[in-house]
């Protein structure tokens, strides 16, 4: 046998990189694994889909296959089914995820010139969709009860939909009993608190696991609520919360979660910006805390320090929905995004704007006789729509730039896609965040 036919016939380990997607709510998780998933689908048959990975691998072969679910017991993600409502007529977004899911790709990438023969590169890429409820959760990680119900009473005070569990708790009184029955109750009016806001659009919503709760039958630890009184109630809330905590931290030690090496934190600023200040200042808030608790480690004792959770290598802040304004506006939201979140000490991190489905074109729009660059894209019932949301700022706007708020967001329709499945998915800057997440092996 030859070297050549000897080094044919080795079979290379497949690398498996775990790339957790999260992010705050309602900002295109689905959108962004269903367009990652047909994308590398059809490179992987030969369409460029993704221009900035497909200029990194040159003249390298990519193959891209489904990965067979062997065993796992984590849900799958299902891109056939999900990219099925963007091949209907008319096309309709993919209906968003619940629960946490599993997007599995074979890749194999093969050598250039002489080495062209040589066993190709074996990946094994898992996009692991990680809850953003959930992800609300690791700052309190590092805050005492105390510390956190002072936080968050404190930003519900101006909240109207919050005025309901105020008023449970002030009228309180001071040493007032452990009774369970008063536990449940404030615990229920807490969580009926959170799903008003969370209906009302705002995002620094915690405990996470109230919103969205963990497979299984709930423990009896996990009815509690703020409190910053002393006494027996406060004590018993105070043990609740340790536990909560407590779970949590074990939790990013369970399979699945502790092997994420990579991730992509997604949030959509615009929106906030468009409610106005308040939701802007809580999604700010909100973005501010898990980059935070992502610079930070938090250790699980008698794990040596190789097999810590969360040991994530590489971070990418993504602001969706660019394609919502136009291409000249779409560095400055990338540039808002990186002021909101910190760089983590222990990962190389990046911000982006991108829209995992593209459904606008950019063109000039003249505005009071003057052009303005805006985006035109189809509105369901409207036909063709026009729009030019107003300057995006690069820094969290002044008390002078909220006197002058942004217009409203179309809600744009996503383009068909090929029914037989044989299409792409138009991109802003997915292809460009997903060759920042691989870079350091291509």
């Amino acid at each position: 046998m030859s070297l050549l036919e000897a080094a044919r016939g080795l079979i290379p380990v497949r690398r498996r990189v775990r790339i957790g997607v999260t992010g705050l709510r309602r900002a295109g998780k689905t959108s962004l694994l269903t367009s990652l998933s047909v994308n590398l689908l059809a490179m992987g048959r030969g369409v460029p889909a993704l221009p900035a990975l497909a200029g990194a691998l040159g003249p390298r072969s990519l193959r891209v296959v489904l990965a067979p679910a062997g065993a796992e017991a984590m849900p799958r993600f299902d891109p056939l089914a999900k990219s099925a409502s963007l091949a209907a007529d008319p096309p309709a977004w993919p209906t968003p995820t619940d629960a946490v899911s599993l997007l599995a790709l074979d890749v194999d990438i093969g050598h250039g010139g002489l080495a062209a023969y040589l066993p190709p590169q074996r990946l094994r890429l898992e996009f692991l969709d990680y809850p953003g409820e959930w992800l609300l959760d690791l700052p309190l990680l590092g805050q005492s009860f105390a510390a956190w119900s002072t936080a968050t009473l404190r930003r519900l005070e101006s909240l109207p939909e919050a005025q309901d569990f105020l008023r449970f708790v002030h009228g309180l009184p001071a040493g007032v009993a452990a009774d369970e029955d008063l536990v449940r109750s404030g615990h229920i009016l807490y969580v009926a608190t959170l799903r008003r806001l969370q209906a009302a659009g705002l995002s620094l919503l915690q405990p996470g696991r109230f919103l969205m709760p963990a497979p299984g039958a709930p423990p009896p630890w996990i009815a509690f609520f703020p409190l910053t009184a002393s006494g027996p109630l406060a004590r018993l809330l105070q043990s609740r919360f340790v536990a909560y905590v407590t779970a949590v931290r074990e939790g990013l030690a369970a399979p699945g979660f502790a092997q994420i090496d990579r991730l992509v934190v997604v949030a959509d600023l615009l929106s906030a910006l468009h409610a106005g200040p308040k939701a802007f200042a809580d999604a700010a808030e909100a973005l501010g805390l898990v980059a935070g608790a992502l610079a930070r480690r938090h250790p699980l004792p008698l794990l040596p320090s190789w097999l810590q959770p969360w040991g994530i290598g590489r971070i990418a802040f993504a602001a969706t929905k660019s394609d919502h304004v136009a291409s000249r506006q779409r560095a400055n939201l990338a540039a808002l995004m990186a002021r909101l979140t910190e760089a983590p000490a222990n990962a190389t991190w990046r911000s982006f704007a991108i829209a995992a489905i593209a459904c606008t074109e950019d063109f000039v729009w003249t505005l009071d006789n003057r052009p303005v660059s805006a985006v035109r894209g189809h509105v369901a019932g409207q036909g063709l729509v026009r729009s030019y949301p107003g300057e995006v700022p690069d820094r969290p706007p002044s008390a002078a730039d909220w006197a002058h708020p942004f217009l409203s967001l179309p809600d744009f329709s996503p383009k068909r896609l090929d029914a037989l499945g044989r299409g792409t998915i138009p991109q802003l800057d997915l292809d460009r965040l997903l060759l920042f997440l691989l870079e350091d092996m291509l």
